[in-house]
């Protein structure tokens, strides 16, 4: 398996946790660094929020060295206050700045954010270029494959994006328009692997380790980024790297490990966030690691009405006792 660098920064391996509003947390990153991930990305990050020194921000900035090395993305659509907030949070510890153009949330795209900016050619180029001025760190770019079928632009995005000087590119092989439903279009990634010479990163549909391989030999993509199918599985990024480096597939994890991870989730998420918020913030993983076990209907009405740590052991002990 090839080791994959984006700027000056050379990652273990080619398999790269997406960043997921509310989901890759710090203790989630810091899990599936620990299964193998070659890099995490952390949660999106509104410029704005940091000008405005919003007190939220700061736990989503916040960075544990044994995630490291980690992509902190940033999103807005100001290119003055966007590149100034990438300058002041530069000294933190992440390894690469990441930009949002992919979210398709309405409010993010309502205020002309995320995957919006894939319908502004010209804005987008203010901003990476503006961003790549501002830092030394590598940066980098997110993108879906268009805003909806009548305006597919990801190869036009991509070129703008290297020759703005951006290190690396992911590609999510979905318009704005899709969400996160249908097929993810993986030959949008081939097409822009072909048109650019900086590294490309594919998104969309990598459930597996045989889909991961796939995706590198009918995309011709650097490095393969994992979303969803990471939720309630940091196991995969164990699975994709050993499959890609022996052709073997690894055991699923056992139903002792999947326990004991789960609660280190739970502990670690205690740890950083107190209690309350930690029992609320596990319930939606719980659902996430049980899917698929006997029972996990009943056991999904359980986790709902979880309020403390120890309704939660107790049903972690209940499921996997």
């Amino acid at each position: 398996m090839s080791k994959l660098t984006i700027g000056n920064v050379t990652l273990d391996n080619q398999v790269i946790l997406a960043p997921m509003a509310g989901v890759t947390d710090l203790p989630f990153r810091l899990l599936c660094r620990e299964m193998g991930a070659g890099l995490v990305c952390m949660e999106m990050v509104s410029a704005k929020a940091i000008y405005y020194n919003n007190k939220n921000t700061e736990e989503l900035l916040t960075i544990h060295p044994g995630e490291m090395p980690a992509s902190l993305q940033l999103f807005g659509s100001d290119p003055e206050i966007v590149s100034q907030m990438a300058a002041r949070v530069e000294e933190r510890p992440f390894a690469i700045l990441d930009f949002n153009m992919g979210c398709p949330v309405p409010k993010v795209v309502n205020n002309g954010e995320g995957s919006a900016l894939m319908k502004n050619p010209k804005l987008a180029e203010q901003l990476l270029s503006a961003l790549v001025k501002a830092v030394k760190k590598p940066v980098t770019v997110k993108i879906r494959k268009g805003f909806d079928e009548e305006h597919v632009n990801a190869v036009e995005i991509a070129r703008i994006a290297e020759a703005c000087g951006v290190a690396a590119i992911a590609v999510h092989g979905r318009t704005r328009a899709q969400y996160y439903s249908g097929k993810a279009d993986w030959d949008i990634i081939r097409q822009v692997k072909e048109a650019v010479k900086i590294p490309v990163i594919g998104n969309g549909d990598v459930t597996g380790p045989e889909a991961a391989k796939a995706m590198l030999e009918q995309t011709g993509c650097d490095g393969i980024m994992i979303g969803r199918a990471a939720q309630g599985n940091p196991w995969i990024f164990r699975e994709i790297t050993e499959y890609l480096e022996n052709g073997t597939l690894p055991d699923k994890p056992s139903k002792e490990e999947k326990k004991s991870v789960i609660l280190r989730h739970a502990a670690l998420q205690r740890e950083y966030k107190g209690e309350y918020t930690a029992v609320r913030e596990m319930r939606k993983h719980l659902a996430w690691y049980t899917v698929g076990m006997p029972h996990s209907a009943r056991f999904r009405g359980l986790i709902n009405s979880m309020e403390t740590m120890e309704e939660l052991l107790a049903g972690v002990e209940e499921i996997f006792g």
